[in-house]
């Protein structure tokens, strides 16, 4: 039985508990929440995760968890993940996003050097990551992602001061440079680009592309990987969270992935 401590219980949280209601081989022990959402989550771990215990710290919890998965946002990495890799706790990351920030990627790697543990990126609501990562062994030349979502999707963003969102009649382009950019600029829509980043060229010479898009009512992800192995394009587009459109679906499905594989007897 694998027993995890899940940082966050909003959107992704909740339809990760729901997912591994009852299954045999995962138990959430607890669940750790800010104060101003405790009792929506103790409400959403009755429901889905009876057994489990809703703290504030990780160090309220009754005893270490074999893995922390985090499923709160980008803010959770340095107040959660870092002390938890420092204690040997292997960690799940959902928010890669927020490696775009300047010595995260080392901040992790150190606690987790530390702890003598790791960390794991997922690849949340994009896929070929495996290839991409096979291909850097054999020397890439060049990645280029691109990422549509319909405009309402993009509220709260930089996007807002670009355009005029909500009267869109057509695709327009919110951002383009670097995935460090844009991690930094559109951190809770930029996931993919950071993932794509460190399983390739990294953060600096990955190209990025963000578009508006009326015309799409999925959050719509293609990338383009150039270099001596050849040449691939995978295009993806998956359904928002009813609970949060900024988010895919198939990000909460990775996750649940993620923690099968490492309860499971066999994985893949």
């Amino acid at each position: 039985m694998l027993r995890v401590t899940m940082i966050g219980c909003g959107a992704i949280g909740s339809g990760v508990l729901e997912l591994l209601h009852g299954d045999a081989d995962v138990a959430f022990d607890s669940v750790v929440t800010v104060a101003d959402s405790r009792k929506q989550t103790q409400a959403t771990v009755a429901r889905w995760a009876p057994g489990a215990s809703v703290i504030e710290r990780l160090d309220a919890a009754a005893a270490a968890p074999d893995v922390l998965v985090e499923c709160a946002g980008h803010a959770a990495i340095a107040a959660h993940v870092l002390p938890a890799l420092a204690r040997g706790i292997p960690c799940i990351v959902a928010s890669v996003g927020a490696l775009g920030e300047p010595g995260m990627v080392e901040a992790l790697e150190r606690a987790a050097r530390e702890g003598g543990t790791q960390v794991q990126l997922l690849s949340g609501a994009i896929g070929g990551i495996d290839a991409l990562a096979a291909a850097r062994v054999g020397g890439l030349e060049s990645v280029v992602y691109t990422g549509r979502k319909p405009p309402l999707a993009w509220q709260g963003t930089p996007a807002e001061m670009v355009c005029d969102l909500a009267s869109l009649t057509s695709a327009r382009m919110i951002f383009e440079g670097s995935a460090r950019e844009a991690a930094q600029l559109y951190p809770k829509n930029a996931n993919v680009a950071a993932t794509l980043s460190l399983a390739g060229l990294g953060l600096e010479r990955t190209q990025v592309q963000l578009f508006a898009d009326p015309g799409v009512t999925e959050n719509v992800h293609h990338f383009e990987a150039r270099g001596a192995f050849g040449h691939f394009e995978l295009t993806m587009r998956g359904n928002p969270l009813p609970a949060n459109p900024k988010t895919s679906a198939l990000t909460v499905y990775s996750v649940v992935r993620a923690l099968t594989n490492r309860a499971r007897a066999i994985s893949i």
